[in-house]
C-alpha cells in the first residue's frame, strides 16, 4: 500500500510503520490539513494487512508535535471549534481503536495537541529532552483533542487537573514517574527503544494484541463486573482462532510460534 500526505512521512519495514508528522517549520504544530491526514493516514493502516504495529514521531531534533497551529485557532467561532474538536477527537480516536500497538516516540516538545496525539497512543517513549504539558488555559482555552479525558484515565483525575489547570509544562523523568511515559531514553536511542519494543509486539500474536487492547480501553468507565464480562466475551471469541492453537501448540512443542493473523 502507498503512502503519500503532505505533511507525513509513512515507512512501512518488517510489519512496522512509522508515521513521522513533517511540518520543521512549525514544530511540527498540528494544523487542520494535518489533523485530516493523520485521520486519513490510519484509516489506510487499520486496512494495512502488512502492518502489525505503528510508531508515532516528529520531525526534527525539538519537537514531537508542539501543539494546535495557534493561528487557526484564534478567529474560530463556536460552531468552527466545536468542528475543529470533533476533527482532532476523531482522528485520535481511531488511532487509539486501531486494533494494532501504536507507540509514541516523543522525541522532544509534545504540548497541547501534540501531547493529546501520544495519549492516544497504546505506549510511549521519550526522549530525556521531551517537555509535555496541557498549555491550553494559559491561551484561555481547554484541552480539546481528548486530552481531558485521556490524561485523568492515564494519571489519575487528581494529577490530571493539576497539570491541565496549570497549564505547566514537565520534563521526561516526571512524565515517567507519574506513568505518561513508559520509559525513558537519550535522544540518539529513542528511535532504537521504539523499535525494540515494537519488535516484541511483533513477535506476539496479533489477533490477542487488538483483543487485549479492546478489552482494557472497553473496561475504561464500566462496573468491574462489566469489564470482566467483556473480558470472557473476548477470551472465548478468541478461542476459535487458528493463532490460539498456533501459540498453544508452540508452547508445547517448545519452539516459537508463527502467527498469521487468522
Amino acid at each position: 500500500m502507498s503512502y503519500e500526505f503532505e505533511h507525513l512521512r509513512v515507512d512501512v519495514d518488517d510489519r512496522l510503520a512509522t508515521v513521522t508528522i513533517e511540518r520543521p517549520e512549525a514544530l511540527n504544530a498540528l494544523n487542520d490539513a494535518t489533523v485530516e491526514q493523520i485521520d486519513d493516514c490510519f484509516q489506510a493502516l487499520s486496512r494495512d494487512d502488512a502492518v502489525r504495529v505503528v510508531i508515532v514521531t516528529g520531525s526534527g531534533p525539538k519537537a514531537f508535535v508542539a501543539g494546535a497551529d495557534i493561528s487557526e485557532l484564534q478567529s474560530q467561532d463556536v460552531p468552527e471549534a466545536k468542528r475543529r474538536a470533533e476533527k482532532g477527537q476523531r482522528a485520535f480516536s481511531r488511532i487509539e481503536g486501531l486494533g494494532k500497538p501504536v507507540i509514541a516516540a516523543v522525541n522532544g516538545f509534545a504540548l497541547g495537541g501534540g501531547l493529546e496525539l501520544a495519549l492516544s497512543c497504546h505506549l510511549r517513549y521519550g526522549s530525556t529532552k521531551a517537555r509535555i504539558g496541557l498549555p491550553e488555559v494559559k491561551l484561555g482555552l481547554i484541552p480539546g483533542y481528548g486530552g481531558t479525558q485521556r490524561l485523568a484515565r492515564v494519571i489519575g483525575r487528581g494529577r490530571a487537573l493539576e497539570w491541565i489547570l496549570t497549564g505547566e509544562m514537565y520534563d521526561a523523568v516526571e512524565a515517567h514517574r507519574v506513568g505518561v511515559f513508559n520509559g525513558v531514553a537519550e535522544p540518539d536511542a529513542l528511535m532504537e527503544e521504539c523499535r525494540r519494543v515494537a519488535g516484541l509486539l511483533l513477535e506476539r500474536g496479533p489477533i490477542a494484541l487488538n483483543y487485549a487492547i479492546e478489552a482494557v480501553l472497553g473496561g475504561e468507565g464500566r462496573q468491574m463486573s462489566d469489564g470482566l464480562s467483556l473480558e470472557a466475551e473476548l477470551f472465548g471469541a478468541i478461542s476459535a482462532t487458528e493463532d490460539m492453537r498456533e501459540g498453544t501448540r508452540a508452547f508445547l512443542e517448545k519452539r516459537a510460534a508463527e502467527f498469521t493473523g487468522k
